[in-house]
């Protein structure tokens, strides 16, 4: 089994540093020809199937890369990225901060401690989430000798591999993922191995980390 695991082109809530989680907000400009320089690089990867976050920006970033192809899409709501609940829109630009805490930095620093709104989720909680799906994917006979791209988020796409990594704590592996990112893993008789991390496919000039002046 081959997955290739993508988190979603841009959207303007990147570009303004508003939380998304399950916020459904698209892709922007940038985004779409993002993805679509990505579909190109990635248009001889033989995929049999794909399976997306079922909000836009995820589904979207998987229907661009398998554009004029005829490979099923199937939605899975554990590949949702994290709830932010009430703060989700909300700014953690520093030039614009809107989040009602003082421990925000947390959430890049020490996200096993971070405490997020009332009603929004733990970085434990996405874990087990993604955990839950990690376990019943590998499982799955029918996808042992199969190729499958997986669409969805920077904190999901972290949770997801989570379950791959060594080292179980170092939750974000310095950053988030690029948008686009693309992380390879391998997994033969229920063993996963690592094989791209965060593998970008365009070009340098357009990677921007709108995370890296906040933490």
């Amino acid at each position: 089994m081959l997955l290739y695991i993508i988190r979603h082109g841009q959207t303007q809530w990147n570009v303004e540093k508003r939380l998304q989680g399950r916020a459904d907000t698209e892709l922007d400009k940038d985004g779409i020809r993002l993805a679509k320089v990505t579909a190109e690089k990635m248009k001889d990867i033989p995929f049999d199937l794909a399976l997306t976050s079922p909000l836009k920006r995820a589904r979207n970033t998987a229907e661009i890369i398998l554009a004029g192809r005829n490979v099923p899409i199937i939605e899975d709501e554990r590949l949702m990225e994290i709830s932010f609940g009430s703060w989700e829109g909300l700014s953690c630009s520093k030039t614009n901060f809107e989040i009602p805490t003082e421990h925000f930095d947390d959430f890049y620093q020490k996200p096993f401690e971070f405490v997020t709104a009332a009603d929004g989720e733990t970085i434990r909680q996405v874990c087990e989430r993604l955990k839950g799906f990690y376990e019943e994917l590998i499982a799955k006979k029918a996808y042992q000798d199969k190729t499958i791209l997986i669409a969805t988020h920077g904190c999901a796409v972290r949770a997801l591999l989570n379950n791959v990594y060594e080292n179980k704590e170092d939750f974000w592996r310095g950053h988030v993922p690029m948008n686009c990112a693309v992380n390879v893993v391998e997994v033969t008789n229920g063993k996963a191995r690592l094989l791209e991390e965060d593998k970008i496919y365009y070009s340098k000039e357009d990677c921007v980390d709108f995370y890296a002046a906040e933490r």
